[in-house]
Parts: structure tokens; sequence; C-alpha cells
């Protein structure tokens, strides 16, 4: 007797309600895209139960965590991906939580770099560990060459994409 494909969800989302008439490609898109969605819903499902806390505010500390001498909002912005007013939210709670503080950037008076605070610090390192072991489960079906594998594939996409962007 045959195995069901894991791929099929029996929740209905983009990828399932494709059909074969649609290009290989948009189907792959969809896969990745419903994919990239599980991984992502349960992270932020653990984040909240574990820690209490949010995605956005995990990936803002976790970019702070790789700048020592702090960030300014601006570049958190950019790196985030996300409006200012949105990183303005998340800093101002974290900093009503003693997570991070805003410092005068030395280099420009009237800026403000956001740095993590020593418990700001100890508090991203505890959900880092535990981030990525639920990351290393979600792909525990995958081998290291299928990973391997994807990455390289997944590599020469986002080249492709970047081509594209930079011939427009």
């Amino acid at each position: 007797m045959s195995q069901p494909d894991p791929s099929m969800s029996v929740v209905s989302d983009a990828e399932t309600r494709a059909s074969t008439d649609h290009h290989e490609a948009l189907r792959l898109w969809l896969r990745m895209l419903a994919a990239t969605g599980l991984v992502e819903q349960r992270i932020r499902k653990l984040l909240q139960e574990r820690f209490g806390t949010t995605l956005p505010r995990f990936d803002l500390m976790s970019q702070l965590e790789r700048a020592p001498d702090g960030l300014r909002m601006g570049e958190l912005s950019q790196r985030m991906m996300v409006t200012g007013g949105n990183v303005t939210a998340i800093t101002d709670a974290l900093e009503a939580e003693g997570l991070v503080i805003r410092v005068a950037d030395p280099t420009d008076r009237r800026a403000q770099r956001v740095r993590l605070t020593p418990m700001g610090r100890r508090a991203f390192q505890q959900m880092a560990v535990e981030h990525e072991s639920w990351i290393v489960e979600a792909f525990a079906e995958l081998t290291p060459r299928d990973m391997q594998a994807l990455a390289q594939l997944l590599g020469r996409l986002k080249i492709r994409i970047r081509h594209l962007e930079q011939a427009e």
C-alpha cells in the first residue's frame, strides 16, 4: 500500500488549489509559499507560547544581536523590510521592558542607535537557541544532502531574480 504524499495538505491553500493546467513554475512558487508560511506560522506560535513574544520582536532583537554597536532606526527598518512606524512601535515596547536602549549616535548628534541591553542579549540568546531547534525540527525530514541541494537551487533562483531586477 502506498504512503500518502506528505506534501499534500488536508487544509486547502494556494498550492492545493493549483491544477495541472498551471505552469510548473507557478506550482513550485505556491509550494514554496505554503512551506514558508507553515514554518513561519509554527515559529510564531512557539515564540508566543514559550516566550510571550512575537516574530517581529524576535527579528528586531536578532538584527541588534548582530550589531553590538547598535543600529539606527532607519537601518532596522531596511533590514527588517518594514516601515519605520513598525520599528518604532516594536522598539518602544522592547525599551519599556528593558530589553533595548536608545543611545546617541556618536557620528550624528541628531540620530539615535538602538542596542540590546545585557538583559535583552540574555533573553535573545535563550530565544535563539530554541528558535534554532524549532527550525532543525521542521527540516528533520530532509537529509543533509537534500538541504544542500535545496539551498543550491534556491541560491540559483535568488541570482536569477536579482538579474531580472537589475535588467529593469
